[in-house]
């Protein structure tokens, strides 16, 4: 089944609140690797959505490149993985085109 890209930004909403319940709750290390990879997502969405750039984003979770690449390569996320091991210019460039294979891909699982 494939989601067309408000479904993936509406699925991606929902999931963080309940994952940031989460991250309040445990802490982040403590979260599955599927809610941390979703976490890191969420953090680069809102930051290209928001302001266009990553900046909000690295200001937000200044981890969140190597943590959802970590957490990526945890759960066996190919396209994940390979999303947060750009460089912050290339996923900048790329967000738009990437958002939609990397949120099929978590929600797959």
């Amino acid at each position: 089944m494939t989601h067309d890209d408000r479904d993936n930004e509406t699925w991606l909403l929902d999931a963080t609140d309940e994952i940031v319940s989460a991250k309040a709750e445990i802490g982040f290390a403590a979260m599955t690797s599927i809610q941390r990879v979703t976490y890191c997502l969420w953090v680069a969405d809102y930051g290209m959505r928001n302001a266009g750039d990553l900046t909000t984003a690295i200001d937000l979770f200044a981890s969140f490149m190597r943590d959802g690449h970590v957490a990526a390569k945890e759960a066996g996320l190919p396209h994940s993985a390979h999303m947060f091991s750009l460089s912050i210019a290339d996923l900048e460039a790329r967000y738009l085109g990437l958002f939609d294979g990397v949120v099929n891909e978590i929600r797959a699982v």
